[in-house]
């Protein structure tokens, strides 16, 4: 498994002689940001699972923050963000928003007294009208906030428990397999 990711992952020499990523080189290139075993894959795997719920562009940012934190392997942390793409976050915002409705208690509610029309613009102005603006968008933005929180948090700690799990049934295969080699039944 591990020579089929390297053809993949970009060689920690070639990350060193790249002159753009020469002011980040105590950082980036660490050692374990670049290796590849079941405890960085496991927890590279958490870190994208979490930050691919991150809204717009910040995602994979988030993943580079959180894989230099937690010295996770830094590509495989970028490339589980991938799984929130224009297919998938429709739905998965939809399960975030309802999950947070349930958290705060506001399941049981029918669907329109959540909803609360925005403000229109009166005689108080600009200003009052962008305050109002934006009480409305946070009091609606509520349940999705917790609900991506959550559901974030509920993602990548499956992926961290799947990754472990699937890293080490493909372990004990290759070691079963290599003790079969060396050491045949039929030689008894």
């Amino acid at each position: 498994m591990r020579k089929h990711l390297r053809k993949y992952l970009p060689d920690h020499e070639a990350i060193r002689g790249n002159r753009w990523l020469a002011p980040f080189e105590s950082t980036l290139l660490h050692p374990r940001l670049w290796h590849l075993n079941r405890h960085s894959a496991a927890g590279a795997v958490a870190t994208g699972m979490f930050c691919g719920l991150i809204p717009g562009p910040f995602q994979m940012l988030g993943a580079a923050i959180g894989a230099v934190l937690f010295k996770v392997n830094l590509p495989l942390a970028l490339f589980t963000t991938l799984y929130t793409n224009p297919v998938t976050i429709v739905p998965l915002y939809v399960a975030a928003f309802a999950i947070g409705k349930f958290t705060l208690g506001l399941f049981g509610m029918a669907d329109g007294a959540l909803f609360v029309a925005p403000p229109e613009y009166g005689d108080a102005g600009l200003l009052a009208w962008i305050d109002q603006l934006t009480a409305w968008t946070i009091h609606l933005g509520e349940p999705l906030l917790v609900g991506l929180v959550l559901l974030a948090s509920m993602l990548a700690a499956l992926g961290y428990l799947v990754t472990r799990f699937a890293y080490r049934l493909f372990l004990v295969r290759a070691w079963r397999h290599r003790a079969a080699r060396h050491c045949p039944k039929d030689a008894a």
